[in-house]
C-alpha cells in the first residue's frame, strides 16, 4: 500500500502548510505564555517541517511526474496554481530538514524579553515558514508574488522584534526597502515573460515566444530582483544589517532558508520558464557571483561582531552558488548539458549544505549570546570550558563551512571546482580565458573562508576568557542541543555519504538540463567527471582518519603506558600570560585589511602622544553605501522636499489644485 502523502503529495503539502498557519494562530490564544508558544507550538512546527521534507522527497524519485493543482482561492479570474516537481521538491526538502532543526532550537531559545510577545512572534515565525513553502510551490505569478510579499513582511516583523532599539528599526527599514525594490523587479520580470497571455500562469510563460530583447530584459530583471533577496553585490546592503538585528533562530531561517528562495526563483525563471539564452547571461551571472563571494569573505575576515561575520559569510556562500548557476547557464547556452548538470548539481548541493552549516552556526551564536550577553568577539574567549556542547557542535559547522573533508561543505565546493576545472573547450576564446580564472577565484574564496572560520571559532571558544563574567556562562539547554545536533548530523552525513545529495540533485538537473551527474558506478565513490580524473569517497576518508587516530592511540598506550603528563603550554619564555596577550579579532583581520585595502572605507581613531589613557579604535565600512546609496538617498530627499512645497496643509489650497486639474482636463476634452 502506498503511503497517503506520497500518493497525493500536493494535498499533503497544502495540509502541512495550513498546519503551520494554524500553529501560528494558536499562539494568539495565550500570547504571553512562553511555555505554551515555545515549548508546545515550536516543537509541533518542527514535526510539520519534517512532514514537508518527507513529502518533498517523493518529488525527487526517478520517474516522478510533476503534480499540479488549482485551488478555489484567489481572484475570480486568477485562482491559485500549485506545482510540485523536482526543483520545488528539492527546495522543500531543504526547507523542511533545516527548518525542523531551527524550530527545535527555537523552542528552547525564545523566552520573555525578546521584544515581541511570544504569541505574536510565534505567528510571524510560522507564517514565515508557510510563505516560503508557498513561494516554492507557486505555479503562477499572482500566488508567487503574494507569497513572496508575505515572506518579506513576516520576516521584517521578526527582524524588528526588538523594535524599541533605533539601530534595529533602521536595519528593518533597509531590509524592507530592498525587499520591495527586489519584488518590484520580479513583478516586472513576470510582466515581460507573460508574452501577451494574461493568465500569468507559469505554464503560459513556458510556452510564450519572446523576442531576444524582451528575453534579455526579463533575465536582467530576474537577476536583479532575486539577487536583491539573495544578497548579491551591490544589492547586499540589507543583509549585514538585518541578520545581526534579528533573533538568532530568525537569522538562521533568513540565511539558511529565505536566501534559498531567491536561488530557487532565479533557477525557476532562467532554467525553466525561459528558453536557452545567449552565453552572456551565464557569464554575467558567474562574474557577479564570483565577485560577491570574494567580497563577502573579505568583509567577513575583518568583522568584530560574530553575527555580522556570519552575515558576510552568507554573502560569500550565496556568491559561490550564483557562480555555479552562471556556469550552468553558460554551459547550457553552448549545449554542453553534462557540464551544465555538474555546475547545477554543485549549486543545489551547496545551497542545501549552506542551509545546514550556516543555520548551525547562527544558532550557536544565539546560545553564546544568551549565555554571555555579548556579540563582540573582543569580549569573548575560552567558552569551550563553560559551553562544551555548543563548542563541540559549533566545531562541526565551522569545519563544514571551511570546506574541510569529510564534512558536507567540502563536497559541494569540490564539485564546483570540478565544474570549473573540467570545462571542455568552449567555442569562444574569451570565455575559455575567463572560466579558468573562475576556478582560481573559487579556490581563493575557499582559502579565505577557512581563515575566517579559524578566527570565528578560535576567538570565541579557545584561549582564555577575555572578560571575567564569561566564567559564569552556561551551556545550551536540552532543546537547543537537539536542534544543534540535528543540523550537525546533517553536515556529517552528507559529507560521508555525498551520493545521497548527488542523487537528489540529479533529479533536478535531469529535469532542467536533460543530463545528470552519476555516482561513478559504486556507492562508495562519486566521480562527477570520470574515475580516472577525479573521485571522492567521504566514507573511506572518514575511515582513514579514524584509523590514523586509532593507530596513534595504540602507539601512545604501548610506548608510554598510558601515562599522562601535564605541562604548561609553550609561552615564548614568558610565564605570566593574560587574556590581553591572545590574538584578537582585529589582529586576525589586519593582514586582510592591508591586502584588500581598496575594498574598505577605514576610519581610525589614534590617541595623542601625551594622552594619559590612550585609546585606539578602527571602524571599517562598506564603500557601497557611500558610493551608490548615499547619493540616491540625497537625490530622493531633495525631490521629496521639492514636492513637499505643494503640501501647504490648507484645505483651500488643495481645493484650488482640484479645480485647476478639472479645468485642464476639460480643456483636453473640448
Amino acid at each position: 500500500m502506498t503511503y497517503l502523502p506520497f500518493a497525493y503529495p500536493l494535498p499533503a503539502l497544502i495540509t502541512l502548510i495550513a498546519a503551520w498557519l494554524v500553529l501560528g494562530m494558536l499562539g494568539l490564544l495565550q500570547p504571553q505564555r512562553v511555555g505554551w508558544v515555545a515549548r508546545m507550538l515550536f516543537p509541533l512546527g518542527a514535526l510539520v517541517a519534517l512532514g514537508v521534507a518527507a513529502v518533498a522527497v517523493s518529488a525527487l524519485r526517478a520517474g516522478f511526474t510533476p503534480q499540479v493543482l488549482v485551488l478555489p482561492l484567489g481572484l475570480p479570474d486568477l485562482p491559485f496554481h500549485l506545482r510540485l516537481d523536482a526543483l520545488s521538491g528539492f527546495f522543500l526538502m531543504l526547507l523542511g530538514i533545516a527548518g525542523a532543526g531551527i524550530s527545535i532550537f527555537a523552542a528552547g531559545y525564545f523566552r520573555r524579553g525578546e521584544g515581541t510577545s511570544p504569541g505574536l512572534l510565534g505567528l510571524q515565525y510560522h507564517v514565515f515558514l508557510a510563505s516560503m513553502a508557498l513561494v516554492v510551490l507557486a505555479d503562477d505569478a499572482y500566488l508567487f508574488m503574494l507569497a513572496w510579499e508575505t515572506m518579506a513582511l513576516s520576516s521584517y516583523f521578526l527582524v524588528t522584534s526588538q523594535h524599541r532599539i533605533a539601530e534595529i528599526r533602521r536595519a528593518g527599514f533597509i531590509y524592507l526597502l530592498m525587499a520591495h525594490i527586489g519584488a518590484l523587479s520580479i513583478l516586472l520580470c513576470f510582466g515581460a515573460l507573460h508574452g501577451g497571455n494574461w493568465t500569468m500562469t507559469f505554464d503560459a510563460m513556458r510556452g510564450a515566444s519572446l523576442s531576444p530583447a524582451w528575453a534579455d530584459v526579463a533575465f536582467c530583471l530576474a537577476l536583479f530582483g532575486f539577487g536583491a533577496k539573495a544578497g548579491l553585490f551591490p544589492v547586499h546592503i540589507w543583509l549585514p544589517e538585518a541578520h545581526p538585528a534579528a533573533p538568532s533562530p530568525v537569522s538562521a531561517m533568513m540565511s539558511g532558508l529565505m536566501l534559498k528562495t531567491a536561488i530557487y526563483g532565479l533557477l525557476r525563471v532562467s532554467m525553466d520558464l525561459m528558453h536557452t539564452g545567449p552565453w552572456w547571461w551565464g557569464l554575467v551571472t558567474m562574474l557577479i557571483g564570483l565577485f560577491t563571494a570574494l567580497f563577502g569573505v573579505v568583509f567577513a575576515a575583518v568583522q568584530t561582531d560574530m553575527k555580522r561575520l556570519l552575515a558576510y559569510s552568507s554573502i560569500e556562500n550565496i556568491g559561490l552558488i550564483i557562480a555555479a548557476v552562471g556556469l550552468a547557464l553558460l554551459a547550457r547556452s553552448f549545449d554542453m548539458n553534462l557540464l551544465a548538470a555538474l555546475a547545477l548539481a554543485a549549486a543545489l548541493i551547496h545551497a542545501f549544505n549552506h542551509a545546514l552549516f550556516k543555520s548551525l552556526l547562527f544558532l550557536a551564536t544565539g546560545s553564546v549570546l544568551h549565555a554571555t550577553g555579548e556579540r563582540n568577539l573582543g569580549k569573548l574567549g575560552g567558552l569551550i570550558r563553560y559551553m562544551p556542547w555548543v563548542a563541540m557542535l559549533a566545531l562541526v559547522g565551522t569545519l563544514a563551512i571551511a570546506g574541510l573533508p569529510p564534512l558536507n561543505g567540502f563536497v559541494s565546493e569540490w564539485l564546483l571546482l570540478q565544474a570549473f576545472l573540467s570545462t571542455p573547450a568552449i567555442p569562444h576564446s574569451f570565455i575559455n580565458m575567463i572560466v579558468p580564472l573562475g576556478a582560481a577565484a573559487v579556490a581563493l574564496t575557499a582559502a579565505l573562508a577557512g581563515y575566517v572560520m579559524v578566527k570565528f571559532y578560535g576567538v570565541i571558544f579557545l584561549g582564555q576568557p577575555r572578560e571575567a563574567q564569561l566564567e559564569r556562562a552556561h551551556d545550551a539547554g536540552v532543546l537547543e542541543r537537539i536542534g544543534l545536533a540535528w543540523l550537525a548530523l546533517g553536515c556529517i552525513l552528507i559529507g560521508v555519504f555525498p551520493q545521497v545529495a548527488l542523487d537528489a540533485a540529479a533529479s533536478v538537473t535531469r529535469a532542467l538540463t536533460g543530463a545528470a551527474v552519476q555516482r561513478g558506478g559504486t556507492i562508495w565513490w562519486i566521480a562527477p567527471v570520470s574515475p580516472a580524473q577525479a573521485s571522492y569517497s567521504g566514507l573511506w576518508l572518514l575511515a582513514g582518519l579514524l584509523g590514523v587516530v586509532a593507530v596513534v592511540f595504540v602507539i601512545v598506550r604501548l610506548f608510554y603506558h598510558g601515562r599522562v603528563r601535564r605541562v604548561p603550554p609553550w609561552d615564548c619564555g614568558y610565564r605570566w600570560l593574560t587574556p590581553r596577550m591572545q590574538d584578537t579579532a582585529e589582529g586576525f583581520g589586519q593582514p586582510i585589511r592591508r591586502i584588500f585595502g581598496p575594498f574598505f572605507r577605514i576610519e581610525r581613531e589614534v590617541p595623542a602622544p601625551d594622552d594619559a589613557q590612550p585609546h585606539y579604535a578602527i571602524r571599517i565600512e562598506d564603500r557601497t553605501w557611500r558610493a551608490i546609496y548615499a547619493p540616491i538617498t540625497a537625490t530622493v530627499r531633495r525631490l521629496a522636499d521639492a514636492v513637499a512645497v505643494l503640501q501647504r496643509g490648507r484645505l483651500a489650497v488643495y481645493l484650488l489644485y482640484s479645480f485647476l486639474t478639472l479645468i485642464v482636463l476639460l480643456m483636453f476634452v473640448i
